[in-house]
């Protein structure tokens, strides 16, 4: 009896079997988030790819040109590089514009093809968004652990791998959407983790916090509409500041890399653009108003519940955490619960905050109004919500971890369910295409003859569009430098593709 009570009273105290059971659950932790990533990995990679959108065809003309040394087209480079990627009624280019100059240029933000060329140099394009998604679960994981305890960082990777949107965009190389939704993961993550961690070391701490703003401009680099996020995230460290022990020498860094990212996104603009606050689109080509607002709810809930179905979960989540936050307030209930249901709500409100500022602007984004109305173009009216995946997860794994220990793999198991069976047909519907903003538009190329005009044509852009016709094989990328310009031939991604 006295041997039954020893060995008890050792495991209570954290003794022996306790120090295992907690060391084999964090190896456990450890598995099914890789397991999770590598699942993803394998739905991507065993399925051909395809270039569903013209965002495609302007994105890979853009990772090609760089891995020869070049972001702007000069016209010889850019009739060269269109006649090599075009291939049969697909589009060799799509949305590029011509400058004044008279050189071409993607319109697309520039940060993506900058971060996909070193992929596209060692042949390995389609690892590109993998790699960094594989940055964005380790932020999840650290900062969801940090904050839920144990599984819960497991169990937010788990919820961001296995959404169909993670995985048709994981499988879509030459569109930045899911890299970019992955560096937002990662520093939201890192961020979290920072936030919460205040007995590490200052040192430590600065620079794991570094890192996630470093990752938060990047996906903003690449879309220019993730400083939605950036900004929560600025605001968020300084209304929190004092309670997380954060110096003003732990911040200077990182407000440091704000203004270096502003400086480097304004002198691209101008150099590029022609002004600090131009872009490649032209004006008025998008467009947010609240008028769109009544219409896209008409339609996107249900595409982004299918497509990313734990978004029920996170909303229960809200309301949870909001009846939590009102009960600390009551004098009877212990410390302990008040100080956890506070920082909850704390942390909440700020994933809400990035949540409801994506949702919130590309509910009043006018292109998708007449997109979303039609029955095939969910993949492309859902990307631009994707960004919003890592502060979805992140509230979903909170909701997991209240619940019953034995309700969550069930719940998981559904989901992961959910996403294999709604990923096939949700690329498949994108066949078709919707194009980019300004609806399709025939395929573009030289006009009759061969010969680029020697200025740009009216409007001083080249017209957008051109509208894959369905699935086919991928071109490869050109064989030869460009025109103007050495550097190394454009390589072909895995399965004999280049492009996406």
């Amino acid at each position: 009896m006295s041997a039954v009570s020893s060995t008890t009273d050792m495991d209570r105290r954290g003794h022996p079997l306790s120090l295992v059971w907690r060391r084999h659950s964090g190896t456990a932790e450890l598995l099914v988030a890789a397991g999770a990533f590598l699942a993803l990995c394998i739905a991507v990679l065993v399925r051909s790819t395809s270039m569903l959108e013209p965002d495609d065809f302007a994105y890979r003309a853009s990772i090609i040109a760089l891995t020869h040394g070049h972001i702007v087209l000069t016209n010889a480079q850019y009739l060269t590089l269109l006649q090599q990627l075009s291939h049969a009624s697909q589009p060799g280019i799509a949305q590029w514009v011509h400058l004044p100059s008279g050189m071409w240029i993607s319109e697309k933000n520039p940060g993506y093809p900058f971060f996909a060329a070193p992929f596209q140099m060692l042949g390995i394009l389609r690892l590109a968004p993998l790699f960094y998604g594989g940055l964005g679960c380790l932020g999840l994981f650290a900062g969801g652990r940090r904050w839920l305890g144990r599984w819960g960082g497991a169990w937010a990777v788990m919820l961001f791998c296995s959404s169909a949107a993670a995985i048709s965009f994981a499988w879509r190389a030459t569109m930045p959407t899911f890299t970019d939704a992955s560096l937002i993961a990662a520093g939201t993550g890192a961020l979290l983790w920072t936030m919460l961690a205040c007995e590490a070391g200052a040192r430590r701490r600065t620079v794991v916090g570094l890192l996630g703003f470093l990752a938060l401009e990047a996906a903003t680099s690449m879309r220019y509409t993730d400083v939605v996020v950036l900004l929560v995230a600025v605001v968020a460290v300084l209304l929190a500041r004092r309670s997380a022990r954060l110096s003003v020498r732990m911040l200077a860094p990182w407000f440091a890399s704000l203004a270096l990212l502003a400086a480097l996104l304004a002198t691209f603009s101008a150099v590029f653009y022609g002004g600090v606050t131009k872009t490649g689109y032209g004006a008025g080509e998008i467009t947010f108003g609240l008028g769109a607002v009544l219409p896209n709810l008409e339609h996107m809930p249900a595409r982004l519940v299918s497509s990313m179905p734990f978004l029920v979960l996170a909303a229960i989540a809200i309301i949870w955490m909001t009846v939590r936050a009102a009960r600390s307030f009551s004098p009877t209930l212990a410390q302990p619960l008040r100080t956890t249901y506070r920082r909850d709500a704390a942390v909440g409100a700020a994933l809400l905050a990035a949540w409801a500022g994506i949702y919130g602007l590309y509910l009043a984004y006018t292109w998708t109004v007449p997109q979303a109305a039609h029955s095939g173009a969910t993949i492309h009216v859902v990307r631009f919500y994707v960004p919003a995946l890592a502060a979805v997860a992140l509230l979903a794994a909170w909701l997991l971890k209240q619940l019953p220990r034995w309700l969550p793999p069930m719940a998981l198991a559904v989901l992961v369910c959910l996403g294999a069976v709604t990923y096939p047909g949700l690329v498949n519907g994108g066949f078709p295409g919707a194009g980019g903003p300004g609806g399709p538009g025939p395929p573009h190329g030289p006009p009759p003859g061969g010969q680029l005009p020697n200025g740009p044509p009216p409007g001083g852009r080249q017209p957008s569009g051109g509208q894959p016709g369905g699935p086919r094989p991928n071109s490869g990328a050109p064989n030869g430098p460009l025109p103007g310009g050495g550097g190394p031939s454009g390589s072909s991604a895995p399965g004999g593709s280049s492009g996406s």
